[in-house]
């Protein structure tokens, strides 16, 4: 039964599921009809509001972008590759690799969902390589599953923000410690749940009968040009070629700044120390300069995606928040909430305008000065409306593309591939949280 219903999920994201650079053309359009019904905002304001919000998540687009480039980079070094393969070892069969990748996307993406995503889909290519018959497909999807834990987890933006002195929702609720939030009972017993039950629903999807497997020989990165002997250098095909200046960044200036930055603020992670310390391991474990821009100029040609589609996102995000419809849709979910219901309708409408304010920042601007304020008339604990809205942000970011274009970049597959899989997660996982957030 199912391997009956994996097969129709895939057979129908396959079939309707778009290009993830249409799907977001299709989602700018949708929501200019929803701010049209909804709202009583003009259709030329809003045209505005979209071209003015175009360009907001630009940092973060370049963010993603490196994170892309210096993951790939590293694990394309000699060391990674080796670190990669012994792990890689350790999964004896098709179903094994499924289960060994979901473990280790889940507890990457609970330190770091940067650090997650990327290391997730390199382990499961790396595992691609080593293991025979497993489904290629199924492996990265299984790797982005785990991706759900990170609001959950020490890099969840909403527990952090409440967390953080003069936050924006102090006057309101005050600082509330992550002892409440992401080290709270219910929250652990989630996390934990999802720990169990995504390695053994993505066990239960592998078919062996109808996986996709992909040649590893594909899966190699391209060759780099033979060298010329020494003597037939030139001064700058030298420098090219040594090794002193890498060991100079790589290993000492590099460092520095990364063991500065941990004594000054803790372990604390986040995409700018994450991509920091990708791109100078780089540096290191390539060696040779020659070699590391090599490895770069293999890894940007899987940006496109991050590049074109991120703005059209930001517009979306802009259109959403000041025409005022995601407070529309907010307020909707609230006006037939009780003290019982309140956190799972929370945690649904944060799943919904997730689809549309794919920022864990920028929706909990958006619905905290809404749920909060009815949640305290309700009587509910401020901490777990909080966490509500994180779990409903990573909750659809299953089935969202603009978080799996990363990982889609350095697996080399479509969206459609594996959202078939995503799609029976979300199902489970929904239920999952669901019940997670009313019982406990």
């Amino acid at each position: 039964m199912f391997s009956r219903l994996t097969s129709w999920s895939n057979n129908l994201m396959e079939r309707y599921l778009p290009d993830p650079y249409l799907f977001v053309l299709i989602l700018t359009l949708v929501v200019f009809g929803m701010a049209l019904i909804i709202t009583p905002t003009p259709a030329q304001d809003l045209v505005m509001m979209w071209g003015n919000g175009f360009w907001g998540l630009l940092t973060f687009s370049m963010q993603m972008v490196l994170i892309l480039v210096t993951g790939y980079v590293l694990a394309s070094s000699r060391v990674f590759k080796y670190v990669l393969s012994s792990l890689a070892q350790i999964s004896k069969s098709p179903a094994g690799a499924v289960v060994n990748v979901t473990i280790v996307s889940l507890a990457a993406s609970w330190i770091n969902w940067g650090f997650g995503l990327v290391i997730g889909a390199l382990f499961a290519k790396e595992l691609a390589r080593h293991i025979r018959g497993v489904d290629y497909r199924l492996l990265i999807a299984s790797a982005y599953s785990g991706f759900i834990v990170w609001h959950g987890g020490l890099a969840g933006s909403v527990p952090l923000t409440i967390a953080t002195p003069d936050h924006f929702s102090q006057d309101l609720i005050g600082i509330i410690p992550t002892s409440e939030t992401i080290f709270a009972p219910f929250n652990l017993v989630i996390v934990g749940a999802m720990f169990i039950v995504l390695p053994v629903i993505n066990r239960m999807m592998f078919n062996q009968e109808k996986a996709v497997t992909i040649d590893p020989e594909t899966l190699k990165d391209e060759p780099i040009a033979e060298e010329k002997p020494e003597a037939d250098m030139t001064p700058a095909e030298r420098l090219e070629n040594s090794w002193m200046l890498s060991v100079i960044f790589g290993l000492v200036i590099g460092p520095a700044f990364i063991i500065g930055y941990f004594y000054q603020n803790g372990f604390q992670l986040n995409l700018n120390i994450v991509n920091f310390t990708f791109l100078f391991l780089g540096i290191l474990f390539h060696f040779r300069p020659k070699y590391f821009l090599h490895a770069v100029r293999n890894a940007v040609k899987g940006a496109g995606g991050i590049i074109i589609q991120f703005p059209f996102y930001a517009g979306i995000m802009g259109l959403m928040i000041d025409s005022g419809l995601a407070a529309a849709i907010a307020e909707w979910f609230v006006s037939f909430s009780n003290e019982v219901t309140y956190p799972l309708f929370t945690f649904l409408s944060a799943g919904l305008i997730n689809f549309f304010v794919p920022s864990g920042g920028g929706q909990w601007a958006v619905q905290a000065p809404i749920m909060l304020e009815a949640g305290a008339a309700l009587g509910v604990d401020p901490a777990k409306t909080a966490m509500a809205v994180a779990w409903g942000d990573a909750w659809t970011n299953l089935i969202q593309p603009f978080w799996a274009l990363p990982a889609l970049a350095i697996a080399g597959l479509k969206a459609r591939d594996i959202m078939g899989f995503c799609l029976i997660h979300l199902f489970i996982t929904g239920v999952m949280i669901a019940l997670g957030l009313i019982l406990l």
